[in-house]
């Protein structure tokens, strides 16, 4: 089949390879423009596009989808489109495109986590389970039809980049079999049930704020399900103290006291319901570490309350 890619992070990665490794033709491939990272703000090319040029496939990186790639997707005359975490909606004109269809790589138990974050709020939510659906293209956000799923347990205190790694390996060989149903003609529809749907909003920095008076379960989850991005911070002493994993643990105090900050016990603080332990921080300016190594260089009191300013 004469397949057209759309992707852009990691995640999207291992679906191309398998395209490209399965027999496909795969004319083209769309992804989002180059944008600035890290503290240069060097240019940086999406994952997707590093992975295109590498295998001599030609790369278009419209701003805006819908107004500036009709006519280029048009000459290109796809049999099919497969979209995997691309980061923009397609039009019902671009949809209509493909003789195929347009198939997307979805990375949550569809209709369970819509939107663009699906892995992020599973890990959020406390879900146990997550995974990949393959679903028929619609418009609107995650609504058409499905076609196959795989799914996972999440492991207990694993991060929304660990996760997200684990289903994109997941997501490729469904993808294939998706694409062999299809050309067997035994892929079947299967419509949402719009009563189990769930949408999830995007991700911002304000959500990684730590309420400390929230249960530990919650703080746990908001922790892992946040990073790498935007990461979980509480105030520390004029500046945010990031944390990048934590346990449940038992104890109990005023929410974000410190029941235990030893250079070889570790760091314990008191929560709303039960308290966390920190297996892994980062100090503004410094690299994540060990809590124990952090308390060597940095004492903190027990008894200390962790809160944020009134001005925050």
């Amino acid at each position: 089949m004469r397949i057209v890619f759309m992707g852009t992070p990691e995640f999207a990665v291992p679906c191309l390879q398998a395209l490209v490794d399965g027999g496909h033709e795969v004319v083209a491939v769309f992804t989002q423009p180059d944008k600035p990272r890290g503290r240069g703000n060097r240019l940086t090319p999406p994952p997707v596009k590093v992975l295109a040029e590498k295998l001599g496939i030609p790369v278009y990186q419209p701003e805006r989808i819908r107004r500036e790639s009709v006519g280029v997707l048009e000459a290109l005359a796809p049999d099919l489109c497969v979209t995997a975490a691309f980061g923009q909606i397609l039009s019902q004109r671009l949809l209509d495109i493909p003789r195929l269809g347009c198939i997307n790589v979805h990375a949550s138990l569809l209709p369970r986590h819509r939107g663009s974050a699906p892995i992020n709020w599973a890990i959020l939510q406390g879900d146990r389970v997550a995974g990949v659906t393959t679903m028929m293209m619609a418009r609107g956000v995650d609504t058409g039809d499905m076609l196959l799923k795989v799914e996972t347990p999440i492991r207990e205190g694993e991060t929304a980049g660990e996760l997200t790694e684990r289903l994109s390996l997941l997501g490729a060989p469904l993808l294939m079999d998706t694409l062999a149903a299809l050309e067997a003609g035994t892929l079947r529809r299967v419509p949402q049930d719009e009563a189990q749907m769930t949408y999830d909003p995007m991700l911002d920095k304000a959500m990684g704020i730590i309420d400390w008076t929230r249960d530990a379960r919650d703080i746990a989850n908001q922790v892992h399900g946040l990073n790498p991005w935007p990461g979980a911070s509480t105030a520390l002493q004029g500046g945010r103290l990031k944390l990048h994993r934590v346990q449940v643990a038992e104890g109990a105090g005023q929410p974000g006291e410190l029941l235990c900050a030893d250079p070889k016990q570790g760091l314990v603080i008191a929560c709303g319901s039960g308290a966390v332990r920190v297996l892994q921080l980062q100090a503004p300016g410094g690299k994540p570490m060990d809590p124990k190594d952090y308390l060597r260089g940095h004492p903190m009191a027990v008894g200390t309350v962790l809160k944020e300013e009134q001005n925050e």
